[in-house]
């Protein structure tokens, strides 16, 4: 991947991504964040891209690697995607939405 690239898979996993590392590290805990999701071997697809994100986010850009780069892109894929299939009611306490936090975005913060 060339720098170009990078600096643009980089300002779209900053401006997807809406939780800080801390905040995100603190929901992945939950009961709420272990509950969705497909399983594999035990932990969801989701679960195990947020702790990726949080390793990314903590990492230095100069740092990342394109493996690293390589999630971002799929962090800020995911994300678009399902961000148009929200439900009408009840967003705050929906499989949906808890969903999306374990991939770094939360529906119910304010941009």
């Amino acid at each position: 991947m060339d720098d170009d690239k990078k600096d643009e898979v980089y300002d779209d996993f900053y401006d997807a991504v809406n939780m800080q590392p801390k905040e995100l590290k603190e929901w992945l805990e939950t009961e709420e964040s272990k509950s969705v999701g497909d399983k594999e071997n035990g932990e969801s697809t989701g679960h195990k891209s947020g702790k990726r994100i949080v390793e990314i986010k903590r990492t230095n850009k100069d740092d990342l690697s394109d493996d690293q780069y390589e999630h971002m892109q799929k962090v800020v894929g995911y994300i678009h995607r399902h961000k148009a299939q929200g439900p009408d009611e009840d967003v705050e306490n929906s499989d949906w939405r808890y969903s999306l936090m374990n991939w770094g975005y939360d529906p119910c913060k304010s941009d």
